[in-house]
């Protein structure tokens, strides 16, 4: 049931229903990044397979809160989070059918899959819903809800640490703790009313809240979802295909709208912190594990993860401290995680590690909530809509761009640095598939088992097990250096918004009056 009356609905338990929604997918995010090397051991994966199956975990992201976001408002937020759960529970079923080599990769594909279709479906129920509770608050507020997601990681870092380190137990049993927090959600949602959007409330239709989209921003989604659709499909033409519907389609509803310039601008922006955000945090406990050790990559993302945890309740504090609209905060940010990917690049001991994943964490906490709340105040128009697709892009950006980017990276500099090297050892080494990355050209890489057992061989290892362990850390390092200039990039992008909003007088919230 939905309703717009404040006494019928209960802000401060929706809040931390949310909250619990988010660490859900934050926990069952970390334990499965946790668990990457076990799948590699066991079924024999390349970083480029594993970072495919990863990526899947946020296109089906892209699905959930884009298809939510264009139901939320006619459907309803309880049907939406009861859709989530049941989609939690049938991810681990499917991911618990890998058995062996013959099957695992389809039926972990498909269980990250689900995962994150009921992880973008309560999404694209809590942003726009905290959105419409605290409307004079909105990046505080996105900020405190997106809090969960590092503290869910942080959790689930823990428990994949406790349930597999010390207790031994497999990865399916410690995946199944993100069951968890799922039974959590759930009760905090059971049997609670739900305000209506300020779009839903204002009466606005389903045109008028994608005209801001419009053409420019459904290119944007269509072409990711054209690449994910060609990749699923074997057919890279008829993903463009496909894509160009959705771009058709977009135009027929709202009467052929341009869209938004400035939410195309603030969509590809969003695009960028997916892939450097999400991207970056699917692989960092495999890197910092192979640079150091397992434990202290663990601890590595918990402090990472912490750092996030605490700063997201500190927003309201910092802009007002410092003087900042939500998009300098943004251009702040994208500087300062730049830095910290380009020390964290070159570390060589653990305390430096600690100082260059910690001044990253500082830089990457507020791009998602905050870049939510600019949607938000300055599109109230596109209500749960806009939020949901520049969500999406973000995400799918993650699962196309930043997980298998990264693992292709990680798996072409650790080729080149040990083929250099020790070329005999590379030939003997080499994975019997070859890793493909969108137009860039195929690598093949170090064997997932050879390479695997070579790290956990150590210092008893033989020559060329160590030679294969010093090309992969030196892979680790490049790829984290290329991954700097995504921040980079976006810290041009936020310059230029600053210059525009200082141009039209300032940033500030707008009513849906005035957009219309």
């Amino acid at each position: 049931m939905n309703t717009s009356s404040p006494s019928t609905y209960n802000p401060t338990r929706l809040l931390w229903a949310g909250f619990f929604a988010i660490l859900a997918a934050g926990a069952g995010f970390a334990i499965r990044g946790g668990i990457f090397g076990a799948w590699a051991a066991e079924y024999g994966f390349t970083a480029t397979q594993l970072g495919a199956i990863g990526g899947a975990g946020f296109s089906g992201f892209c699905f959930g809160i884009i298809i939510g976001g264009l139901l939320v408002d006619r459907l309803g937020y309880g049907k939406l989070v009861a859709l989530a759960f049941i989609g939690h529970i049938i991810s681990a079923v499917v991911t618990f059918g890998a058995t062996d080599a013959s099957n695992a990769y389809s039926f972990l594909y498909w269980g990250m899959f689900i995962f994150a279709y009921a992880n973008g479906t309560l999404e694209a129920v809590a942003n726009p819903l905290i959105a419409t509770l605290f409307p004079e608050k909105r990046a505080h507020y996105l900020n405190i809800l997106h809090a969960s997601w590092p503290l869910g990681m942080v959790i689930g870092a823990l428990a994949t640490y406790l349930l597999g380190s010390l207790l031994h137990i497999g990865w399916k049993g410690q995946l199944a703790f993100y069951l968890v927090p799922t039974v959590g959600y759930a009760l905090l949602f059971w049997n609670q009313n739900f305000p209506k959007s300020e779009a839903a409330e204002k009466g606005a239709s389903f045109s008028e809240m994608l005209k801001d989209v419009g053409l420019l921003g459904a290119a944007v989604a269509g072409y990711l979802l054209a690449i994910f659709l060609g990749n699923i499909l074997g057919n890279n033409q008829i993903g463009y295909a496909i894509g160009g519907v959705i771009v058709v389609g977009v135009g027929i509803i709202t009467r052929f709208s341009f869209g938004s310039l400035l939410l195309f601008v603030l969509f590809i922006a969003h695009a960028l912190v997916g892939a450097v955000e999400l991207g970056t945090d699917g692989w960092i406990e495999s890197i910092t594990g192979n640079l150091f050790t397992a434990e202290q990559g663990k601890v590595l993302f918990i402090w990472t993860s912490a750092i996030m945890f605490g700063l997201r309740f500190c927003v309201d504090f910092i802009e007002k401290r410092l003087g900042l609209s939500p998009i300098g905060l943004l251009f702040i940010s994208a500087i300062t995680a730049f830095i910290g990917l380009r020390l964290a690049s070159g570390m060589e001991s653990f305390a430096v590690a600690l100082i260059a994943l910690g001044i990253y964490a500082v830089g990457k906490t507020f791009f998602w909530p905050t870049m939510l709340a600019v949607v938000g105040d300055r599109f109230p128009r596109s209500g749960a809509v806009a939020m949901s697709i520049m969500g999406g892009i973000g995400m799918l950006s993650a699962g196309l761009v930043g997980g298998p980017g990264l693992g292709y990276a990680k798996d072409r500099y650790t080729a080149e640095a040990l083929s250099k090297d020790a070329p005999a050892v590379y030939e003997s080494a080499k994975a019997s598939t070859i890793s493909n990355y969108l137009f860039l050209e195929p690598v093949t890489a170090v064997d997932g088992v050879k390479l695997e057992a070579a790290k956990k061989a150590g210092d008893a290892g033989t020559a060329d097990q160590k030679a294969i362990v010093k090309a992969n850390q030196q892979g680790d390092r490049a790829t984290l250096k290329a991954d700097s200039y995504i921040p980079l990039s976006m810290a041009i992008i936020y310059l230029l918004l600053l210059f525009y909003f200082k141009k039209i007088g300032g940033y500030r919230a707008l009513k849906i009056e005035e957009q219309r």
